[in-house]
């Protein structure tokens, strides 16, 4: 909460605990929530089946703009729900913007930073009511613990807590003390992670092998201006996509240093296929609309040399295009 600037916080067992509680907390059938494109995949499979089966009416805008957030709204928008830099394709949404079109319209407005970390943005003093983290990464930068964050005004945060009582997503004693353990090292780890991450991104760019690079550092980047104005720094996360020919999977199982695995933001440069993992959960269709692609690779940066990074990307580019042996 301090690192955020909020009054209060609370602690989860995992990220989507704090994400369903959190939502749960605001929201009645019947009411209105209006989500930002592009969502992380099981946030978009919370709303599109559990909130709605409630009774929730769920909105998705068309596009990332501060006039798609307007045109999303109804008479019964109680919450606006954002996520910047999203995943896995880091774009981004002027959040003070849409914190005051949520405000002007009586809407709580909600985020999930986990991305970005406390370091790199603090949505809270621009404007959101209640910031969400999957502690589980950049917070416990370890690749050790389970764990979800909430923090916001007093009253927010105390109607996040009645309904945590009922629902139970508690954090048990040790995560907690791995938890505190973590924060002390965490502007350490985020600041070398950033700084990977801007080199591997300009590096990622000029490579045959590679498409398209996603990174809101990159001049290249569309809103890379708006990234300039309200982030510290431009995140340990970027995303790439392949050309064409290279089998994403036969790619990630050619690395020895990095490593093929889901989570992220620790102390390990890791990477995975969305398509096959965080947005698994999505049709192709829906997946296809959101410009997620089969060939998409989600690199989480983490501390190492970047030398000993681009050498074992090197080689698993050289071993990918080689034909595989009948």
């Amino acid at each position: 909460a301090d690192l955020e600037g909020a009054a209060a916080g609370l602690l989860f067992g995992s990220g989507m605990a704090a994400i369903s509680t959190a939502l749960l907390a605001l929201l009645r059938p019947g009411e209105h929530i209006l989500m930002q494109r592009g969502l992380y995949g099981g946030t978009s499979a919370l709303a599109d089946h559990s909130l709605q089966a409630l009774g929730i009416e769920v909105g998705y805008t068309s596009g990332l703009t501060v006039l798609d957030f307007e045109a999303g709204l109804r008479p019964n928008t109680r919450v606006v729900y954002l996520e910047t830099p999203s995943n896995p394709l880091l774009n981004l949404v002027d959040i003070e913007a849409v914190a005051n079109i949520a405000r002007l319209h009586g809407a709580a407005s909600v985020i999930d930073n986990t991305f970005a970390s406390p370091i790199n943005q603090n949505p809270h003093r621009l404007g959101i009511d209640i910031v969400l983290h999957s502690a589980t990464k950049y917070l416990g930068g370890h690749s050790d613990i389970c764990a979800g964050i909430a923090v916001g005004s007093s009253a927010h945060m105390q109607q996040v807590l009645a309904k945590a009582r009922h629902l139970g997503g508690s954090c048990e004693a040790q995560t907690a003390a791995l938890l505190e353990r973590s924060i002390k090292t965490l502007a350490l780890r985020v600041r070398q992670q950033n700084a990977n991450a801007a080199e591997l991104a300009d590096w990622l760019s000029g490579r045959d092998e590679i498409a398209q690079v996603y990174y809101p550092g990159l001049s290249a980047h569309p809103q890379h201006e708006l990234a300039r104005r309200q982030m510290h720094g431009f995140g340990g996360m970027l995303s790439f996509e392949l050309a064409n020919g290279l089998d994403p999977v036969v790619f990630q199982q050619q690395l020895q240093l990095v490593q093929s695995a889901m989570s992220l933001g620790g102390v390990d440069t890791t990477v995975c296929s969305s398509y096959l993992t965080s947005h698994q959960g999505l049709s192709p269709e829906r997946r296809e609309s959101e410009g997620i692609s089969d060939q998409l690779i989600r690199m989480s940066c983490g501390i190492e040399a970047v030398a000993d990074i681009q050498a074992d990307l090197t080689a698993a580019f050289a071993k990918t295009a080689q034909p595989l042996a009948v």
